[in-house]
């Protein structure tokens, strides 16, 4: 009985986890510490959980930007280009 169980929780996890991707999942919050109405740290949260196709499809696509994230192939890009320049001046 146990391992039925296992596998029905299983799939039902993955269903949820399926359904979180597609449809994307939003979570918002935010922290204040005040003392004596003076305010003394705010925290902003947002967390996005989402596909990669989700997130394209609402115009979240910063990884593709981020020089630390994205492949060498832009960096190889951008050695040859400055490569490029130096030659010509």
């Amino acid at each position: 009985m146990p391992e039925q169980m296992s596998r029905v929780q299983t799939a039902n996890l993955a269903d949820v986890l399926d359904r979180v991707l597609d449809k994307g999942l939003v979570i918002v919050g935010d922290i204040k510490i005040n003392l004596v109405d003076v305010e003394l740290l705010t925290i902003k949260i947002r967390l996005l959980v989402a596909s990669v196709d989700k997130a394209k499809s609402i115009g979240i696509d910063w990884w593709e930007h981020d020089p630390f994230i994205s492949s060498g192939k832009k960096k190889a890009q951008l050695a040859a280009e400055n490569g490029e320049e130096a030659e010509g001046t």
